[in-house]
């Protein structure tokens, strides 16, 4: 049996367990502990001595120490108010606009990504905050949950970015270069957004009316308000590529500093702090469980040498390289349907980056293609969090809009689905959107 067969009858059973409903940690690593099995020759000698080493290869990394730090910082956030500081903030100057509430959604969805690192934490989060105030204005149920569904995914566009670390570990990047190459794609999806309910709303005006004017002096608060979260940010990314801080170094001090402000603002007292330490347990060890499934796939995945055969075929298959990235791009999205964003990084990543590597695209040298097809995997990855059939970010709002029926939220985010196909397509032909942040801070 060679590697690819191999490999297509592991994920073929990953889906079948999938479909059945097994937790995606848990999927993946009984298929990589079956796989690995049976290309040992059904010796259960090589795969104890893998499981031996497995956990500790992969838990004792420094790097993933990051990955708790800013899901803290997010915890703190939520609990101590600040999205709310947030939402006031972008609604004080967009409120009073045909659709600027929906704007002013999209705006903190950003902000608050800014200082989470998580999609779906922020559509739950923003949701709380915005769906009654999108309500009490009379957005139509579609507009209303679908630019917070859509919103959602700046939690992991816009830096720090849980995927994107991943995708750091996986390949050995710069976490700072990555985080800098997303900030750029990251505010163009926000402006495609807004751009988006702009258009819904000229078209059908009374899904989204205006709200009233802001006084000046309220604009001026909302905004001192919300100004330590804007320096808890730039600390954090400037921190990292300015070089005098490591990524988990600033990210203990963005979470310090959250958690500091919380407290300060009121808005936090012990119950949030437990609240806030715990629910950062719970998704720790769901991330790591993740890790640990696919840690264990991909082991048996490289003893049947899949990706080296796959990579080696593409090579010699002479197909046109922006071919294979659009079929890449397909794979991603169709991965969409049946699993999360973390997920699809850690299972997808050792397969397709060999391929990505060993093809010419523009020109780019070794480390800006990897950059460069970071962002755009975790574009594309954003993708499955809001089309069908499963679209995490569109039932976490579809929960707590219990008015609004399912079919009229997917309704809502399909002109923003239209809205991340153009910004890919942007991407995909012109990589120095991504990349001109980091070549520009070098020099």
């Amino acid at each position: 049996m060679n590697g690819i067969v191999a490999g297509e009858l592991m994920f073929a059973a990953l889906l079948l367990m999938l479909m059945l409903r097994v937790p995606i940690g848990i999927a993946m690593f009984a298929t990589g502990a079956g796989g690995y099995y049976a290309l040992s020759q059904f010796d259960a000698t090589p795969l104890l001595a893998s499981l031996k080493n497995l956990a500790y290869a992969r838990l004792s990394n420094y790097d993933l120490v990051v990955i708790p730090l800013f899901l803290l910082m997010g915890q703190f956030a939520t609990h101590g108010g600040l999205s709310r500081s947030l939402f006031r903030f972008v609604s004080a100057f967009l409120g009073h606009r045909r659709g600027g509430i929906a704007m002013a959604s999209i705006g903190a969805c950003a902000g608050f990504g800014a200082i989470c690192g998580s999609s779906l934490a922020t559509a739950a989060t923003m949701g709380q905050v915005a769906l009654p105030e999108l309500k009490r204005h009379g957005y139509a149920g579609s507009l209303a949950t679908g630019c917070l569904a859509a919103g959602g995914t700046l939690g992991i566009m816009i830096p720090p970015s849980v995927p994107l670390v991943i995708y750091a570990i996986l390949t050995q990047e710069s976490i700072g270069k990555l985080f800098m190459a997303a900030v750029l794609p990251g505010i163009i999806a926000m402006v495609g957004y807004m751009l988006v309910v702009q258009i819904v709303v000229r078209w059908k005006p009374e899904a989204g009316p205006a709200g009233p004017v802001i006084p000046w002096p309220e604009r001026v608060k909302a905004l001192l308000e919300v100004l330590p979260v804007m320096i808890v940010f730039l600390v954090v990314i400037v921190g990292i590529y300015g070089g005098w801080a490591n990524p988990t170094e600033a990210a203990a001090i963005g979470a310090a500093a959250c958690g500091a402000l919380a407290i300060a603002r009121g808005g936090m007292r012990l119950p949030g702090i437990v609240e806030s330490a715990l629910g950062t347990a719970t998704a720790t060890a769901m991330i790591f469980l993740v890790l640990l499934g696919a840690d264990m796939l991909n082991s048996a995945l490289a003893l049947s040498q899949m990706p080296a055969e796959l990579a080696a075929m593409v090579q010699s298959s002479g197909a046109p390289p922006l071919l294979v990235m659009a079929a890449i791009l397909l794979i991603y999205i169709f991965l969409g349907c049946v699993m999360d964003s973390l997920a699809m990084i850690l299972l997808t990543i050792p397969i397709f980056y060999p391929m990505v590597m060993g093809l010419d695209f523009w020109g780019l040298g070794a480390t800006e293609k990897s950059i460069w097809f970071g962002i755009l995997a975790l574009m594309v990855v954003e993708i499955g969090l809001v089309h069908p059939p499963v679209g995490m970010n569109v039932y976490i709002i579809n929960r707590l809009a219990r008015d609004v029926p399912l079919t009229e939220t997917f309704k809502g985010v399909m002109p923003f689905l239209a809205s991340d196909l153009v910004r890919i397509a942007m991407l995909l032909f012109f990589p120095s959107i991504s990349l001109v942040l980091v070549r520009t801070f070098q020099t």
